[in-house]
């Protein structure tokens, strides 16, 4: 992989919402499902996806800025930070003397040193002894839609993964479309374990309820008896039906609060459901119509207006 921030298209400097923005865009438009035609994409795909991981890591970022890890995670200096000879605290290395250099063999491997230097391969099976730990297998990207209702419960999805095997998926507080969960070691398998598993939820929209934030907002129509003498009704919402009490001569536009009854925040606290009252007049009413004729309101219900 090439270095994370080339990867992302951001600069060293980037701060942790320009990096996440720009990780979003880059995965929108490689995403496996809108590329099924382009295998390349599906790479591109994943080499984003871990340069996020890394840089999305503060600890693995600091890391990486500093010279520790590489882009794939793995640790640059195989000797801990001494010279290869040991001339950081004791053992072998070389000390200049006084007719010059003598070497100093003490604790020194000489097997290992020079099969390195000359083309062996040490006791480990690199050049320095020290074999490299075996590569995870590649992340495996999900979409997974998410009914509204389901979404403003948190109700647990399933989901099946590269394996064959079906996990549910518990949903997270704050949820919206967009959100990305990371199942660490359910992707495809690899000789160093199996990679991990990204998946990205989206929100499904609905026939009625809209979202406004933390909150559900719903239009409900009502008659116009209703709206006159006030009483209970039944409304729908996200969790099922409750009644709801319309307080006597309710107009349209009037919004009532059903507390607790909308969206889990990051905080754990659940937004409301916001009912706004609709009077529905029926169409060619002979009652109604005979009603309105011997009934006089002076009011001037658009004075506010200016009108």
């Amino acid at each position: 992989m090439a270095d994370p921030y080339s990867t992302l298209g951001v600069a060293k400097s980037a701060s942790e919402a320009e990096i996440k923005k720009a990780y979003r865009k880059l995965a929108k438009e490689l995403h496996p499902d809108t590329n099924r035609d382009n295998p390349k994409a599906a790479e591109r795909f994943a080499q984003v996806t871990a340069a996020y991981d890394l840089l999305s890591d503060k600890d693995k970022r600091g890391q990486f800025d500093r010279g520790e890890i590489d882009e794939n995670g793995q640790p640059r200096n195989p000797f801990g930070g001494g010279n290869p000879f040991g001339g950081r605290g004791g053992g072998g290395g070389f000390r200049q003397g006084p007719g010059g250099f003598e070497f100093n063999a003490d604790g020194m491997d000489f097997g290992d040193i020079f099969d390195g230097l000359f083309g062996g391969r040490g006791r480990g099976g690199s050049p320095f002894g020290r074999q490299a730990p075996p590569q995870k297998g590649a992340n495996a990207a999900f979409r997974l839609n998410v009914p509204f209702e389901e979404a403003a419960t948190l109700k647990p999805q399933r989901i099946t993964l590269p394996d064959g095997k079906t996990i549910e998926l518990k949903l997270p507080a704050g949820l919206e479309s967009g959100t990305q969960m990371k199942l660490a070691g359910k992707g495809h398998p690899g000789p160093g374990g199996a990679g991990d598993a990204i998946v990205t939820l989206d929100v499904a929209g609905h026939a009625f309820f809209t979202r406004d934030g933390d909150h559900v907002r719903l239009d409900l129509p009502i008659t116009l008896a209703e709206a006159v003498r006030g009483g209970p009704v039944k409304v729908p919402t996200v969790e099922g039906p409750v009644m709801l009490n319309i307080p006597k001569g309710a107009t349209s536009g009037k919004t009532l609060r059903l507390k607790g009854r909308g969206f889990t925040a990051k905080s754990g606290n659940r937004g409301d459901q916001l009912v706004t009252l609709l009077i529905d007049l029926p169409a060619e009413d002979a009652a109604l119509n005979s009603f309105v004729e011997g009934w006089q309101d002076d009011r001037n219900p658009r004075a506010k207006l200016g009108v």
